[in-house]
C-alpha cells in the first residue's frame, strides 16, 4: 500500500497569514458575483502606490499558506491571484489582477503582478508555450 504525504505547506509571518486569510475569504465571496463586478471591485484599488515585489511575493505564499484544504468548493489560480490582489490592498499598496491565456491546448490562468513582476504566473509546465494577458485590472 502507497501512502501519500501530503505537500508541505509554506509558511509565512503570522501577520501575512491574517491579511491573507482574510483576503481569500473576500474573494471567495467576491467570487460568486459576476465577473465584470470583480473587475469593478479590484478597479477600485488603482489610486493606492504600487507594491514591491517582495511584498506581493510574500502575501501570495501566504494566501497559499491559509488555503483550507477542507473547502469543499474550488479555490484555484483566479481565487488564489484575487485574494493575493485584496491582500496587497489591504497592505496599503496595490497590484494588478490579470486574467491570461495560451494556446494548444486552450487554458485560462489569473496571477498577480507588480511593475518588477509577477507572481503565480509560472505554474511550471509547457514553458514553450508563454501565457499571454488578456485582461489586466490596475
Amino acid at each position: 500500500m502507497t501512502v501519500m504525504a501530503p505537500a508541505a505547506r509554506p509558511t509565512t509571518p503570522r501577520r501575512y497569514r491574517l491579511v491573507a486569510a482574510v483576503a481569500l475569504a473576500l474573494s471567495l465571496g467576491l467570487g460568486r458575483l459576476p465577473l465584470r463586478w470583480q473587475i469593478a471591485a479590484v478597479r477600485t484599488l488603482r489610486h493606492l502606490p504600487c507594491a514591491p515585489l517582495a511584498r506581493l511575493e510574500a502575501l501570495h505564499t501566504a494566501v497559499l499558506a491559509v488555503v483550507p484544504i477542507w473547502w469543499p468548493g474550488r479555490i484555484a489560480c483566479m481565487e488564489i491571484s484575487l485574494a493575493t490582489v485584496i491582500a496587497t490592498a489591504l497592505t496599503g499598496r496595490r497590484s494588478a489582477w490579470v486574467l491570461g491565456a495560451r494556446f494548444l491546448p486552450h487554458t485560462a490562468h489569473a496571477w498577480a503582478e507588480v511593475p518588477e513582476g509577477t507572481v503565480g504566473r509560472d505554474i511550471g509546465d509547457a514553458v514553450d508555450r508563454p501565457w499571454t494577458a488578456v485582461l489586466t485590472v490596475p
